[in-house]
């Protein structure tokens, strides 16, 4: 089982906070996109666009990154503002 969390208005949009997936031993965050695509369309179209940022085990994640069984999958939306 992999952890998914949700931060910000990603929430709202998946409609949890957090949630288990089964992907079985290894997956990509691609392979990842394409299963929550099929419950919620919004969240993996966002992935697989980049407009959203997704970090396993607290590292930033690509399409490529081979997520494992237990790992923690974030999601996080675009970050602006601030000065220096």
């Amino acid at each position: 089982m992999v952890t998914l969390k949700y931060f910000a208005s990603l929430k709202s949009i998946a409609g949890k906070e957090e949630e288990q997936l089964d992907l079985g031993s290894q997956a990509t965050v691609q392979q990842l996109s394409e299963t929550l695509s099929k419950t919620t369309p919004q969240i993996g179209e966002m992935i697989r666009g980049k407009k959203i940022m997704v970090s396993v085990n607290q590292d930033v994640a690509d399409l490529n990154t081979v997520i494992h069984d237990g790992d923690e999958v974030a999601f996080l939306p675009p970050f602006s503002g601030g000065s220096i």
